[in-house]
């Protein structure tokens, strides 16, 4: 038996009805994605998976799966890899996304942006637990959002 042929690209999941109330986010969190897939140089067939979530799944999922028993604002899930592309799954926490924008000063579409951003950077294998490799991809999360008509969501926080 094979497994079943995954269609390439983007599917965004929305699992919290809050996220829908903001206007034309779910079409920028896919644009997002796709700069990112570039960005990252996927090769051949790509197709990942974004779900938008409340804080309560988020807290369960980080639990679960890193033994943090807290609500983040992003988690990613890299896939095995396998000739379909299938890259991985991304989650994001509105409650915790929502408020991460408030007390910087941002809008929620630019800061889930990033984080969608910062998402598929993991899926690519990039990580932020060293300083050399934290300011790799803070550079690479820059460009992409610069790209997207998006300032360095860093640049505050300096």
């Amino acid at each position: 038996m094979t497994a079943p042929k995954v269609e390439q690209g983007i599917l965004v999941v929305v699992d919290d009805p809050g996220w829908r109330k903001f206007r034309g986010l779910l079409p920028r969190l896919k644009r997002a994605a796709a700069a990112a897939e570039k960005a990252a140089k996927f090769r051949g067939a790509s197709s990942l998976t974004v779900l938008l979530s409340g804080d309560a799944r988020l807290k369960t999922l980080n639990r679960d799966f890193r033994a943090k028993d807290k609500a983040t604002n992003v988690l990613s899930f890299p896939a095995a890899p396998n000739p379909d592309g299938y890259r991985g799954d991304i989650a994001l926490a509105l409650g915790v996304t929502r408020r991460e924008a408030k007390l910087a000063g941002k809008s929620l579409a630019d800061h889930a942006t990033h984080l969608v951003v910062h998402g598929v950077l993991h899926l690519a294998g990039h990580d932020h637990v060293r300083v050399r490799d934290a300011k790799l991809m803070e550079k690479l999360e820059i460009e992409i959002l610069g790209r997207l008509g998006i300032g360095n969501p860093y640049e505050a926080a300096r």
